[in-house]
């Protein structure tokens, strides 16, 4: 009998949100490499039409779905269609996401219900609807792209850091309740990428530029790491590896940075304006 003799992850597909650009870009190529079907889904359908097209042109599959994740009916066809094309989803990639920098008194509530909207609604809606399948079949995996803000939070970035919280929480939680399935769910903890991300949030209504964005690593490197958690599931992982101490700090050391960040932020906030 003939060995098969393709890769374990060729006939798999793979959603990721925010893909039309930064982590999500850099990882739909990457799994499109491995042999995944991905499902780009963004906003800008210029962009994930210009992806796609790079994509196939490499010898990938992928998929185009332009939706705002902060509608629900948006949310709803795409699980429709992803049902209607694919059949069953194996990976689902919640990486996009919203950021804001300032006094969260001085941010504009619609920015900050967006916000609410891209970073939490649409994970746990998206995971809501895809994750009865996975069980189902016993076979799937949830990664969120969270940040190490969610257990180390950062003046200035009130309502970014409490999203990624959630995310923390909520993957915990997945984690747990899927013991002893063959599901699994994530969360990456990145520290700052060199992404546009940076330049949206400073575009925001009242938003400001955000010093954090010179330390950034390359999405590419968030990619090879989310790739190997792919390969090697375990609950959380952080990129890069040293900010494992993040948590650590913010447990003995909480009370230092309760009185040198207001410092930093208002110190950061008098050189950009």
């Amino acid at each position: 009998m003939r060995k098969d003799t393709r890769p374990y992850w060729q006939d798999k597909t793979a959603l990721i949100t925010g893909s039309s650009s930064g982590i999500g870009a850099a990882i739909a190529r990457l799994l499109a490499r491995q042999g995944i079907k991905v499902v780009l889904v963004a906003r800008r359908l210029e962009r994930l039409t210009r992806l796609s097209e790079e994509i196939r042109e490499s010898g990938g599959r992928a998929e185009v779905i332009p939706a705002d994740l902060s509608l629900e009916a948006d949310r709803l066809r795409i699980f429709r269609q992803v049902t209607a094309n694919v059949g069953s989803l194996d990976l689902l990639i919640n990486n996009a996401g919203l950021g804001w920098y300032g006094y969260y008194a001085d941010m504009p509530w619609e920015v900050a219900a967006q916000l609410l909207q891209v970073n939490i609604t649409a994970v746990a809606h998206l995971s809501s609807l895809f994750l009865p399948q996975m069980r189902d079949r016993n076979r799937g995996h949830i990664i969120n792209i969270g940040s190490v803000a969610g257990g180390f939070p950062n003046q200035g970035v009130a309502l970014y850091s409490a999203s990624k919280s959630f995310l923390d929480a909520f993957t915990t939680v997945l984690h747990r309740e899927l013991r002893g399935t063959r599901v699994q769910c994530s969360v990456v903890r990145a520290g700052p990428v060199s992404t546009e991300f940076f330049d949206q949030a400073a575009k925001q209504p009242s938003g400001l530029p955000v010093p954090a964005q010179k330390f950034g690593v390359t999405p590419e490197l968030v990619a090879r790491r989310t790739w190997g958690l792919i390969k090697h599931p375990r609950r959380v992982i952080y990129v890069p590896r040293l900010l494992g101490v993040a948590p650590w700090i913010e447990l003995f050391f909480g009370c230092i940075v309760d009185r040198l960040g207001p410092l930093l932020l208002r110190r950061s906030l008098a050189k950009i304006r």
